[in-house]
């Protein structure tokens, strides 16, 4: 019998002499790395654009930010931040930096990209939304948070890149944001990279004075989210897929999945390795990592099983010292709960000032839209300076 765990190091892709599979570049050169990326500071700025203006936010200027972040391994990489700015905005007004969920494998489903898409399978359909924050005066950035190779998985990555962000946000003179009051939001994928972001911040970017974070149904444990899908067929395998592969774009060495697959695993790596949510989700729909493994010898590999574990935020020693409003569904199916509630118990027990809210919602995606009037409010309290109130 494959235990589940068992399954998550299984899911790869390619010959045993293949490495892992890189999205295609944007084509585009604001995208690109500069040669002297490694002599630049963490969330220095690269280069900026002015961005035409999107009718899903009327009165907004887009201003798209590269900067120097630094990916899993320690290296250099650049990544981008879109930063949207109100109209009526005031000087050093409040910065929200808001993770969107990027469910992709191709640099297509960046945010920068996705906001400006004509294709229906890739438009952000929620960002409208955003105007609620808009219409506050506060300036929203939305950090490309998977990276350069959209290392779809690679979680503690969108914690950094979120930071690194925030910190280039500020130092463009043109945005005004340099005095501005800091808070973090974001739901799924990008509730993940926020948590991460939060945690991370007190080591990573301990300058950064950030009012609060909004974390919504976060995967707190990959490890025991897998274990939750098991081997069987599943509606969302094709996710377990895609984190494999983008975990093997940003561990290549600790984490070399590719050397698993056999040629139907293969043929399906193919196809979503530079797909977005809808190419993934339908390419492993029902499917298990029985029909796309070849070779269990990664089972006992402890590099392997150590890199899921570093991005699971349950396991992870660090805490936030930035009040936590979190949410999740009572029932969420696709994440595990308890390990949200250890999370929990944990940040409490170290005297984080937390709310934590179970809705009664039946699946993961309703919860986020039934979450956003207390984000908006709790948020609007932290900009304001009130205390942060706690149900620890």
């Amino acid at each position: 019998m494959i235990s589940s765990v068992a399954a998550l190091l299984t899911v790869g892709s390619g010959p045993a002499t293949a490495g892992p599979l890189y999205p295609l570049p944007d084509p585009d050169p604001i995208y690109a790395t500069p040669s002297d990326i490694a002599e630049k500071s963490p969330g220095e700025v690269i280069a900026t654009r002015a961005m035409p203006p999107l009718i899903t936010f009327p009165g907004s200027t887009v201003t798209l930010v590269k900067f120097r972040s630094t990916n899993s391994r320690g290296l250099p990489i650049a990544a981008t931040t879109t930063v949207l700015t109100p109209q009526w905005r005031a000087p050093d007004g409040p910065l929200l930096s808001y993770q969107h969920v990027i469910n992709g494998l191709g640099t297509q489903c960046a945010v920068s990209r996705e906001l400006y898409t004509t294709d229906p399978n890739l438009q952000i359909r929620e960002a409208v939304a955003l105007n609620a924050a808009l219409a506050r005066g506060w300036s929203v950035a939305l950090p490309d948070h998977l990276g350069p190779t959209s290392a779809y998985g690679a979680a503690r990555l969108g914690g950094q890149i979120t930071l690194d962000g925030i910190r280039a946000a500020r130092a463009v003179p043109d945005l005004g944001l340099r005095a501005s009051p800091v808070a973090m939001a974001g739901y799924s994928g990008g509730g993940m990279a926020t948590a991460w972001a939060a945690a991370l911040a007190p080591r990573y970017a301990p300058e950064l004075k950030i009012a609060g974070a909004a974390t919504g149904g976060v995967p707190m444990n990959l490890v025991r989210m897998i274990e939750g899908i098991g081997t069987n067929p599943h509606p969302a395998f094709g996710l377990v897929m895609a984190a494999g592969i983008g975990l093997e774009r940003e561990y290549p060495d600790r984490f070399p999945l590719s050397e698993s697959m056999n040629a139907r695993g293969l043929a399906a790596r193919e196809s979503v390795s530079n797909g977005c949510t809808n190419d993934i989700l339908a390419v492993g729909a029902g499917r298990s990592v029985t029909e796309f493994a070849n070779s269990m010898r990664l089972v006992t590999d402890a590099d392997a099983r150590a890199v899921v574990e570093e991005n699971s935020l349950e396991l992870f020693d660090g805490v936030p010292e930035m009040p936590i409003f979190e949410w999740h569904s009572a029932t969420d199916p696709l994440i595990p709960v308890d390990a949200i509630l250890n999370t929990n118990r944990r940040y409490c027990a170290a005297g984080v000032r937390l709310q934590s809210e179970q809705l009664l919602s039946p699946e993961h995606m309703t919860t986020a839209v039934l979450g956003i009037p207390a984000v908006v409010t709790w948020l609007d309290a932290r900009f304001r300076g009130d205390p942060a109130p706690s149900n620890c």
